[in-house]
């Protein structure tokens, strides 16, 4: 432990301090002003109050003086896990107060400015949303919510913020079916902007968090109509901006295998459903007069006359260990597979 004599302590860095010391974010310290309040002074304002800092090997800070009155309570800093960005990840999970989180909060963005921290996530859950307005106060900003919780950021340098934006596009599916007989399995939903337009179009969904394409292709046929498929492959994408909530949208047009036949429509949101021939379908005036619908359609078509190659689904494994799956076109995989790029 070691004891600066001083009253007076500055929230930053001084450049011409000579003296060092070293703070952890886990470690008490008083509660600091705002820099805002600060200004420059010399070392003639030491007087005889003791300040306590304790001395750990973890990273060095230089300590200078500032004019207001230190506060004679320390405070209890937030528990943080450093980040691999530069920055602190703080998920509350002990129950508090808005005005002790108010005090904790200020004394640890102190403590990480003297750390150079950038970024600072803070995690709330819905039982604290009562400590919103006190991070709001200290300059978060809302990132992201989720049904239990919601995330919190400030950036704390003053150069350019390079925290990462929230996510920025909805990812859904479309699924081309066709038995022996070239029919296609379609559907004309009860909602939506289809609702009462008399059009059969392809089963449609949206891909869940943590669900693949192709797993998420197989399970909207199945909810919409009953079928038991097989995913084949992708065979076209298309990307739209300003949709869902403003964010973007990724739409893959998947090929799937039909495993059985019998249908049983989903009764919330299908009104009905069944096999329709795949020249019948095209024929419909929506498809006709739209012409992505009909790009579409042509694309489906002509991978069903083998004119079309589409991409293929093949499971592997990330840097990190993760199984997931990268689509590449199957007509040139036994080539892909086979090359060296050793040498």
């Amino acid at each position: 432990m070691q004891r600066i004599r001083a009253t007076k302590i500055f929230p930053y860095l001084l450049t011409n301090s000579t003296k060092s010391f070293t703070a952890k974010s886990s470690h008490l310290i008083p509660l600091l002003p705002n820099r805002s309040s600060l200004a420059p002074f010399s070392r003639d304002h030491i007087n005889n109050s003791s300040f306590l800092i304790q001395s750990k090997p973890a990273s060095t800070v230089s300590l200078a003086f500032a004019k207001e009155t230190m506060p004679k309570s320390q405070v209890d800093l937030l528990k943080a896990d450093e980040d691999l960005h530069g920055g602190v990840c703080v998920e509350l999970k002990e129950a508090m107060d808005s005005q002790e989180f108010s005090i904790r909060l200020s004394a640890s963005l102190s403590q990480w400015r003297l750390q150079d921290k950038k970024g600072v996530w803070i995690k709330l859950p819905i039982s604290q949303s009562n400590l919103v307005e006190a991070a709001v106060k200290e300059g978060f900003k809302y990132h992201h919510a989720e049904p239990d919780y919601l995330m919190l950021v400030k950036w704390i340098p003053e150069i350019a913020d390079t925290l990462p934006a929230n996510a920025s596009h909805r990812v859904g599916i479309g699924a081309f079916v066709m038995n022996d007989n070239r029919e296609v399995l379609v559907v004309q939903e009860k909602n939506g902007k289809f609702k009462d337009l008399g059009v059969w179009k392809y089963p449609t969904g949206v891909v869940n968090e943590g669900e693949d394409i192709c797993d998420a292709a197989v399970r909207e046929v199945k909810e919409e109509t009953g079928v038991d498929t097989e995913f084949v492959e992708v065979l076209a994408f298309r990307q739209s901006h300003m949709s869902f909530f403003n964010k973007s949208d990724m739409f893959f047009v998947c090929m799937l295998k039909p495993q059985s036949f019998e249908i049983q429509k989903q009764v919330v949101e299908i009104a009905d459903a069944k096999w329709m021939p795949v020249a019948e379908y095209a024929a419909q005036p929506f498809i006709q007069n739209h012409e992505l619908f009909s790009l579409v359609s042509k694309i489906c078509l002509a991978k069903t006359d083998s004119n079309y190659s589409g991409f293929s689904g093949r499971a592997t494994t990330s840097s990190s260990g993760k199984t997931t799956h990268l689509y590449f076109n199957h007509q040139y995989c036994d080539n892909i597979l086979s090359l060296d790029i050793s040498h």
